[in-house]
């Protein structure tokens, strides 16, 4: 069984009726149990939750200290290529948008590197449009081999692959994946993907599920916020979350919470999340799973980062381009043509460390070294996935 069946099982309009059905009497029901059910984080995330926000926040806060300690895990996007085979109406890259494409050379990978690593990252996440055809596993893999002496921990945001792939690519020294469904909501799903293999929606939708059969280290799941109703598309994440913890138990989970940025193309948010609705769900996803990260990127400006980021926050992006080869000549913010949104907290690294320490809180560069493996010549995420192998992957 994959969550294919178990999303067909879902009725998403009664989905959203329930949510907006819940009452303060529901709410407080939630806030003082010790485990959350799926009904009660339903009740969170409901309009009848909103006067309860400053609770919510507090526990939240208490809850992520408790796990997670004072600390706030740094890391940096790579945008090796902007070539995409698809069109969807939201993003940059897309096929149909007339800007300069753009694919790193083994040799500009290079350069990139060596300024990310004179910022201090050691955790690296590698993106590209979808287009197999020049960033396919043979290109992903070659770079990850490349990037593998230099960083603590690799992850991806790229086209979905096949579950021999991610193994592939897990041998090269791949640690995490992001997959984001952009929107639960078939229909809407199918207005906003005109062309190109990612208008597979249910291919897509069980792309986790492959992962977690290859063992992978690390699933980050979100959907982005404002192509349909944020309430019932957090409610659809949730519940992917929660199967995939129960089929998939070795692996971690990261939840992240992107909302629609400007980029070529200007779609307008169908659904509007303000901001004290955006902490509501950040509390929410925090209350119910207490041991998952949660991440927050540069789309969000650095003032509401600032703010929200004791609450429940446990892994930040910070100065990111969303361009191939934006880092090594240090002009974050121009040639905007090759970009695939723009970001709105565009402070230097140090800057969001300082940040970070001002909260009373520490910045980490990095939370994992090869030291640790069993044999010091194999990947983490091979080590790891060796120990894996002992046992069933399913619970």
């Amino acid at each position: 069984m994959s969550f294919l069946q178990r999303f067909k099982q879902i009725n998403q309009d009664e989905l959203t009726l329930s949510i907006h059905s819940k009452t303060a009497a529901d709410v407080e029901h939630a806030l003082h149990s010790r485990r959350l059910s799926y009904e009660q984080f339903l009740a969170l995330i409901s309009p009848a939750s909103e006067p309860y926000l400053e609770v919510m926040a507090q526990k939240s806060c208490r809850l992520t200290r408790q796990r997670f300690g004072n600390t706030v895990q740094l890391f940096i996007p790579l945008y090796l290529s902007n070539k995409c085979t698809n069109i969807c109406t939201y993003c940059g890259f897309s096929l149909g948008n007339a800007i300069r494409r753009k694919t790193l050379s083994m040799a500009e990978l290079d350069q990139e590197v060596a300024e990310i690593k004179r910022m201090g990252f050691d955790h690296i996440l590698l993106v590209t449009g979808e287009a197999p055809g020049t960033v396919g596993v043979s290109y992903i893999g070659s770079v990850i081999e490349r990037l593998r002496p230099h960083f603590s921990h690799i992850s991806i945001e790229v086209q979905p692959l096949e579950q021999a792939d991610y193994r592939t690519l897990m041998d090269a020294g791949l640690d995490g994946v992001l997959v984001y469904q952009e929107t639960y909501d078939r229909t809407a799903y199918k207005k906003y993907h005109l062309r190109g293999s990612k208008m597979d929606f249910d291919y897509r939708l069980t792309t986790a599920d492959r992962l977690g059969l290859a063992g992978i280290d690390k699933i980050g799941l979100g959907a982005l916020i404002g192509l349909a109703h944020w309430r019932t598309d957090a409610a659809m994440v949730a519940a992917h979350l929660d199967y995939l913890e129960k089929t998939y138990w070795r692996t971690r989970y990261a939840l992240a919470f992107p909302r629609l940025r400007p980029c070529e193309g200007a779609l307008q948010p169908a659904s509007v999340i303000s901001d004290r609705q955006l902490v509501q769900l950040i509390c929410a996803c925090r209350l119910f799973k207490p041991e998952v990260e949660l991440t927050l990127s540069t789309r969000e400006s650095a003032i509401f980062r600032d703010n929200v980021l004791p609450l429940g926050i446990t892994a930040m992006s910070a100065y990111s381009s969303t361009r191939p080869g934006g880092y090594a000549a240090d002009n974050i913010g121009s040639d905007v043509a090759l970009e695939q949104f723009a970001t709105d907290d565009n402070r230097r690294p140090e800057a969001v460390a300082a940040a970070i320490r001002a909260k009373g809180l520490e910045p980490v560069w990095k939370d994992w070294a090869h030291c640790f493996s069993h044999d010091p010549t194999v990947s983490p995420s091979a080590d790891r996935r060796q120990s894996r192998s002992q046992k069933p992957v399913h619970s």
